[in-house]
């Protein structure tokens, strides 16, 4: 036993890679059970098992879920595009995540309502504190937080300090005269702004010391803007391992122009991963007033939406520094329910993985576990070979896991998980063996 222990401990040392991770903000599927939504798969059928174990089933392996500070006091429009999700709403949900098997990734608002980059405004019980009392407040919100989450079986494998920050956040009252925004071109609010994100940073380094942090932003098209605002990071030696980024090409343009965002980070900030945390593309009426129409390179139906999809997986999975790639809102989903008594949202969004009026998946539900490579020995399915696939292996031989749940667990192919699958992944990870 002592020998085998000294293993893990060797192997936990050389197996330093990164996972890809695949998923989506399924902020909002607690209210579509409640409500009753009615998920249909790609042939019409009614999906009849947990929504959760459906999705594991597609080949994903995380899941996003946004917090506010207190939801009570957004607008009743904000309600009702779905702002609902206060800690118990995220604690129950978080636990139902990781229960599933998913990685799961917190995403702080640090608002009562929708943070990004036209509106970051500070929650209302913190309205009145000054910057130092602030500094503290959003080191024990967080740490707070975190703490119940963990308690509850949720604990975090990333965690969002802020959400589309690319211009600061906490700024202040909505309708202040003198709000504390940051644009690159000046220093103003800057230290005031790094100060806040470290505080938070502290937090969870000393909660959940394992999870990564994430820095999210939405520059894409600008990359001068961009580029300017994780140096601000870098020469603030602000504590962080993942550039998040939102990418939805009718307002940021063709994925060449993301690939051109992530070119730069790539050149610019080599320590830190990248990640897609929001995406989406529309499979049916787009609205009119998008930026940019791409319709004639990805119709607005289920299969342009699949092309693009598609597109965007083979860009960024040439690129290593990718990690991540989040599908924003795709469980959206009207389809069962009064709609007069008994939404959940008052606008259809037709950007999800759903067909509101039919309840019908998408193909691209499916397709986004492409971006997941097919790995020899990979039993958690998350694209590399490490000690949690070794572990799920030992658990297997001793009983402790059911074969049947990891199909890729037969490294040797024979049909039965055994002792010489788990000779061959050790191999794998020390390097002896091919992947």
């Amino acid at each position: 036993m002592k020998k085998f222990i000294s293993l893990l401990l060797v192997l936990t040392a050389v197996a330093g890679i990164s996972a890809r991770e695949v998923g989506g903000d399924i902020s909002l599927l607690t209210k579509y059970e409640q409500h009753g939504a009615r998920y249909l798969d790609q042939n019409g059928t009614r999906i009849t098992t947990d929504m959760l174990t459906f999705f594991k089933q597609q080949g994903w392996t995380s899941m996003r879920v946004r917090l506010f500070v207190d939801p009570s006091k957004a607008s009743d429009e904000d309600k009702g595009q779905g702002v609902c999700q206060d800690l118990d709403y995220v604690i129950n949900l978080g636990a139902r995540i990781k229960a599933a098997g998913f990685t799961f990734m917190l995403d702080f608002h640090y608002s009562d309502s929708w943070a990004d980059p036209a509106k970051q405004y500070t929650p209302d019980a913190w309205k009145d504190l000054n910057d130092t009392e602030l500094t503290q407040k959003i080191y024990d919100y967080t740490k707070d937080c975190l703490a119940q989450l963990v308690a509850a079986g949720a604990t975090p494998d990333f965690i969002q300090t802020g959400n589309e920050i690319s211009y600061g956040m906490l700024w202040g009252v909505k309708g202040s005269s003198s709000l504390k925004k940051c644009y690159t071109t000046n220093n103003a609010n800057w230290s005031r702004f790094t100060t806040l994100l470290a505080s938070a940073g502290r937090a969870c380094r000393e909660v959940c010391p394992n999870a990564k942090i994430i820095i999210h932003t939405e520059r894409v098209p600008n990359l001068t803007v961009l580029d300017a605002f994780y140096t601000r990071m870098l020469e603030a030696n602000l504590d962080y391992d993942i550039i998040g980024l939102s990418y939805y090409p009718y307002y940021h343009n063709k994925i060449s122009q993301l690939e051109s965002a992530v070119s730069r980070l790539e050149s610019r900030f080599p320590s830190k991963e990248i990640m897609v945390v929001e995406t989406g593309y529309f499979h049916i009426y787009q609205p009119s007033d998008v930026t940019y129409d791409l319709s004639a390179t990805y119709p607005i139906t289920p299969a342009g939406q699949l092309a693009f999809t598609n597109a965007l997986i083979d860009m960024l999975a040439s690129h290593p520094k990718v990690t991540g790639l989040y599908w924003w809102f795709p469980e959206a989903n009207e389809y069962g329910l009064n709609w007069a008594t008994n939404r959940v949202t008052d606008n259809w969004y037709n950007a999800g993985l759903w067909d509101n009026g039919t309840g019908k998946m998408m193909p691209a539900v499916s397709a986004l576990a492409d971006f997941i490579p097919d790995v020899v020995g990979d039993a958690n399915g998350n694209g590399i070979v490490d000690v949690s696939d070794l572990n799920i292996i030992v658990n297997i031989i001793l009983g402790l896991e059911d074969a049947a749940n990891y199909p890729n667990a037969n490294v040797n192919g024979t049909g039965a998980v055994d002792v010489a699958d788990l000779n061959m992944i050790i191999n794998i990870i020390l390097g002896a063996g091919d992947q």
